[in-house]
């Protein structure tokens, strides 16, 4: 979370914070239930969120509750977690989106509004973006379309690269993970490094996974899109250090954390922009009638220390079209 936004969510809650001299009847303060999953690792999505509220008019514990859940990294509690928020009559549920299709399973009417990595059409969120239908609505990420070209700045960063592979997780619907994998064969084959797929099933397969990747001789690896992969970056990032395997990944998350590479959608951004649509529903606004939105703002964000600890010279080329250089 950048200082400038941080001062103003402060201020924004300092400025309007109830009085006891105010105290009066107040009508009903809507509640939105809030999943991660794992607020402890990714603050700052949430911080996000806050801040979108907070530039739309809203102070927490006076016009507005927030009910927090985290899964902890664990995406089997799900479920769990939107039954609860289900269960407190909650008037919107934000979540991303595999907590979204767990909520969406539990209720039929309160609004959802999903944020984050994958389709939204295949993994079946949505009848389709202009017209999501049903009680959910929200802001993708587009992830299939990215990988190709992740797989394209990688290659332009480790030049003469011939093997890489591609790490993924089993954990959005088999359409959405077809289409994923779909994309970073074709990709591959166009750009010519040979592709090896490697799933890793938990992070207590991690390390296996790597082993596997160095033992086919892997000189990169492409981390795919998926929610435990971001949530799990810390541990990927430093096996891939340890390695020694140049990587990149499908948000900037992992570069902060001294990941390679990343390229994709401001994902922060899509969390403060998520606020908006709790906005409209709150004010009477259908889930069905509100179109999915798609990213329009991508960044690339190379981390020149990483790259020099993997004894890496990234072409200045590539150095040039950077929206940011972490040294």
């Amino acid at each position: 979370m950048k200082r400038r936004d941080f001062l103003g969510l402060i201020g924004c809650v300092a400025a309007l914070r109830p009085r006891a001299a105010e105290a009066q009847p107040a009508a009903k303060i809507p509640r939105i239930g809030y999943v991660g999953t794992n607020l402890a690792v990714s603050p700052h999505l949430l911080e996000a969120f806050r801040q979108g509220l907070c530039d739309l008019g809203y102070v927490e514990g006076r016009t507005v509750v927030i009910e927090y859940r985290s899964a902890e990294g664990k995406l089997d509690r799900f479920s769990a977690l939107a039954a609860e928020l289900v269960a407190l009559k909650v008037d919107v549920i934000v979540a991303n989106t595999l907590a979204a299709l767990a909520a969406k399973q539990a209720t039929k009417t309160i609004p959802i509004v999903f944020a984050g990595p994958a389709d939204p059409v295949t993994s079946k969120l949505v009848s389709s973006l202009a017209r999501p239908g049903g009680n959910v609505t929200g802001l993708s990420m587009l992830a299939p379309e990215l990988v190709g070209k992740c797989l394209e700045l990688l290659k332009e960063a480790v030049p003469g690269l011939n093997r890489v592979s591609a790490l993924w997780h089993r954990d959005y619907g088999e359409r959405t993970q077809k289409d994923i994998l779909g994309e970073a064969d074709v990709a591959a084959r166009g750009l010519g490094p040979r592709l090896q797929f490697v799933e890793a099933g938990d992070p207590e397969n991690f390390d296996r996974a790597f082993s596997e990747m160095t033992g086919a001789r892997a000189e990169a690896v492409a981390v795919l899109p998926s929610v435990l992969f971001i949530s799990e970056r810390r541990r990927l990032v430093d096996l891939a250090a340890r390695n020694r395997l140049p990587a990149v990944y499908p948000v900037r998350d992992f570069v902060d954390d001294g990941g390679l590479i990343s390229y994709g959608p401001l994902w922060a951004d899509l969390y403060r922009r998520a606020a908006t649509y709790v906005d409209k529903i709150l004010r009477g606004a259908q889930p069905a009638n509100l179109p999915v939105e798609q990213p329009t703002r991508f960044e690339l964000v190379i981390n020149l220390k990483t790259a020099r600890a993997l004894g890496l010279d990234v072409p200045l080329t590539l150095l040039a079209r950077a929206d940011e250089v972490i040294e």
